[in-house]
């Protein structure tokens, strides 16, 4: 009787252990992974010295462009020189010496490279604050001193960046560059790190108590040179300048803090749940880091359409997300956009408004990878 039941017992103990087996391979499979992305290599070919800028325009916090989804939908792929012309670049040096900087691109395939058909949004709405205020400003040293937090910064023109290697910040480009000209400021460009306003040498200083939070105070580092692209220079915010609404700040010196990675985009529907988040300082509640997360609306090839709450100070924050990084085997976040700001577009006439972010596309990726590590071996795994 022993030996009929143990063999009775043996196929449903099979039977389980292939259902457990499946189910443990079902869940690894559906990790939001980052996906792989076949990067480019975009290389500078000629620099030369241009002359030096006014540093004559008024900073914005906002952007506007008459061109919403459905217009930038309806544009034509850009040829290789146009895709050229955008991705060359001005840097600008702490001196206010400038050059404009030519490049090439190459492992190309124009076919599958610029735009590919996503998912059309939905309804929008008309404010910066969509219906309830779901914003968290964080407070207290041991959450702003660390990760992710305390990879945000913000630049003494009034806007946001995202620190992105040891002396790098991405951020937009209008808050350094208005289409036209440099803005006041930009050649005395600084950066602010948030440390404690006093040093506290009493024991348990790490605990901060949430009634009364520690104060906060900026520490304030310059920067060296500002890569900014071409295509936000000629594109001024019209047709495709909001495309490339972002830029790159290199310090002086190192800044001794834990970054976060830049990495391509991954479509909406491949995001975890389909939210982006990003931190920022926005306006309305000055000295405070502001953190979000929301689902996106709508997108095209270079655009993320969204409605986090946010005000004009947050434009620059470097939007992440966190996905399963399958080579490393671990949870990674990664910088997938910048946030542009408050846009408003005219649809067939009725003024309508979006929160945008950049997506890093793998040529944007490309470039900026580059921009930091000085070589594209480096940024070949978007």
């Amino acid at each position: 009787n022993r030996s009929t039941s143990n063999m009775a017992f043996l196929p449903v103990f099979l039977i389980l252990l292939c259902t457990v087996k499946e189910v443990m391979l079902y869940n690894t499979f559906w990790k939001p992974t980052w996906p792989t992305a076949r990067v480019p290599v975009v290389l500078p070919q000629a620099t030369e010295y241009l002359n030096k800028p006014q540093f004559n325009a008024e900073a914005k916090l906002e952007v506007t462009s008459p061109c919403g989804p459905e217009c930038h939908r309806q544009f034509s792929l850009p040829t290789y020189e146009q895709l050229k012309e955008y991705l060359s670049y001005e840097t600008l040096y702490y001196n206010g010496s400038l050059t404009a900087t030519k490049v090439g691109i190459y492992s190309l395939n124009a076919g599958e490279q610029y735009r590919s058909q996503v998912a059309r949004g939905k309804s929008r709405a008309k404010r910066q604050i969509y219906g309830y205020d779901s914003r968290f400003s964080i407070f207290g040293k041991g959450f702003l001193l660390n990760y992710p937090f305390s990879t945000s910064v913000k630049l003494s023109t009034g806007c946001t960046g995202t620190l992105v290697s040891a002396k790098h910040i991405l951020t937009a480009a209008h808050c350094v560059h208005d289409g036209k000209n440099y803005v006041k400021g930009a050649q005395k460009l600084k950066v602010g790190f948030l440390k404690p306003k006093q040093k506290d040498n009493e024991k348990g200083s790490n605990q901060t108590s949430t009634l009364h939070p520690e104060k906060m105070k900026f520490q304030w580092m310059r920067v060296k040179r500002t890569h900014v692209p071409k295509g936000w220079i000629k594109g001024n915010a019209n047709d495709i300048g909001m495309d490339y609404d972002y830029a790159l700040l290199e310090l002086k010196k190192p800044h001794k803090r834990r970054y976060m990675k830049i990495g391509v985009s991954p479509a909406a529907r491949q995001l975890p749940g389909g939210r982006i988040h990003f931190s920022g300082y926005d306006n309305d509640r000055p000295g405070n880091l502001v953190y979000r997360f929301c689902a996106v609306k709508e997108e095209t090839y270079d655009l993320l359409y969204q409605h986090c709450d946010a005000q004009p100070g947050a434009s620059g924050s470097g939007v992440y997300v966190r996905m399963w990084k399958r080579e490393n085997r671990r949870w990674e976040r990664k910088i997938i956009g910048i946030f542009s700001g408050h846009q408003w577009v005219d649809n067939s006439g009725i003024p309508q408004d979006f929160n945008v972010a950049v997506r890093i596309t793998p040529l944007k990726y490309a470039q900026i990878c580059y921009w930091i590590k000085g070589n594209y071996i480096d940024c070949r795994d978007g």
